[in-house]
């Protein structure tokens, strides 16, 4: 029997699959090799958040709601510093989806 993952666990999900991305997408474009690095970083803690989220560990929800605050911080400087509302919007905006979805699952009973 399938069962449906948790909306938690897939925002997580998406959430490090977009750092990963991004970080390629930034070093292709400026040749940022600490997008690269950074985003390779946030995105692989985000999967092994999801991952420890499906399995239900305590550390899931608490890795990738850090993770997420983190990236939530660092692309709002972003923002503010460059004045360029891609990536960090989409960043942003996603990292405060990701952490609505995982605080409805931790008050979910």
């Amino acid at each position: 029997m399938m069962h449906s993952l948790p909306l938690s666990v897939i925002t997580t999900l998406i959430y490090g699959v977009l750092a990963i991305v991004g970080g390629a997408i930034g070093y292709r474009q400026a040749g940022s090799q600490v997008s690269l690095l950074s985003g390779f970083i946030s995105g692989i803690l985000l999967l092994i958040g999801a991952y420890f989220l499906w399995g239900g560990a305590l550390i899931g929800p608490l890795l990738s709601a850090i993770v997420s605050l983190v990236l939530i911080v660092v692309f709002t400087l972003r923002w503010k510093k460059s004045r360029k509302l891609m990536p960090a919007a989409l960043m942003i905006a996603f990292g405060i989806i990701n952490l609505a979805s995982l605080w409805m699952s931790s008050t979910a009973v």
